[in-house]
């Protein structure tokens, strides 16, 4: 059985006892509603979750604030991180704390995920957070610390997805994750509309400047971000991206 890594994940985190700065907003691009939030690409914060204690899928947000809140830490941001089939069991490559539980999947197939090119996002055994290419990904071979796999990729080193078309109708929800030239920002954006594929990837290449971005799902998108009180609800959730916190007095 695996072992719940958020107790590890705390260990690794100063305490925070300065107010940290608004990470997520409510922004307009091209007149359609996004919220976006940024964090350092280093952030010790960073996590995959995928299953509890129990042995059960967090499936939602509360379940898993309530089990960071248990080990001492509080739960400051949250998304949905990867498309997953019924039983919640994500679809291609997830790596949780170095222990990999599905393979990468290269081979092209139905549904966004199978848009090649697709990508991972993810972090390495240094804490530097990553978003590759499936097939690049494949060649590097890391040993990565935390990963997730999805697809379509929305920008591929600064050019969009060549599948995305300008008039697509196939207007949806969407959320997805990009990291900035430098390497240095963590970007995730949520649509709080219904947009396009090509209008969702422009937001992270025009916008929020990520030449290398990555979709994470569309209908479920849901956010977690108590700064601006939002914990949205819907259906059960495979993996989940996550930023905890070791709240100052957690440590005294």
């Amino acid at each position: 059985m695996r072992v719940l890594a958020i107790s590890l994940v705390l260990l690794l985190l100063p305490a925070c006892r300065a107010e940290a700065p608004q990470a997520c907003e409510a922004i307009r691009f091209e007149d359609q509603p996004f919220t976006v939030c940024h964090f350092a690409a280093n952030d010790p914060g960073l996590a995959l979750f995928h299953t509890g204690a129990d042995a059960a899928p967090f499936a939602d947000f509360d379940r898993l604030a309530e089990a960071v809140s248990a080990d001492g830490g509080e739960l400051v941001f949250a998304m949905n991180a990867g498309m997953y089939h019924e039983d919640r069991r994500p679809v291609g490559l997830y790596v949780e704390n170095g222990a990999k539980t599905m393979h990468l999947v290269t081979r092209a197939g139905p549904g966004n995920f199978g848009m090649l090119p697709n990508g991972v996002f993810w972090v390495d055994a240094d804490g530097a957070s990553h978003v590759t290419e499936t097939l690049a990904y494949e060649a590097l071979a890391p040993d990565a610390r935390f990963a997730t796999q999805s697809g379509p990729m929305l920008v591929i080193h600064g050019t969009l997805h060549p599948e995305f078309n300008p008039d697509g109708t196939s207007r949806k929800r969407r959320n997805g994750v990009g990291l900035s030239k430098d390497g240095k920002t963590l970007w995730f954006a949520i649509s709080d509309g219904a947009v396009n594929f090509h209008t969702f990837a422009r937001l992270f290449r025009d916008r929020l400047n990520t030449p290398q971005a990555l979709y994470l799902d569309g209908v479920v998108s849901r956010l977690y971000a108590p700064e601006l009180g939002r914990d949205d609800g819907g259906v059960s959730m495979g993996p989940i991206v996550a930023i905890v916190r070791t709240p100052a007095h957690a440590s005294r």
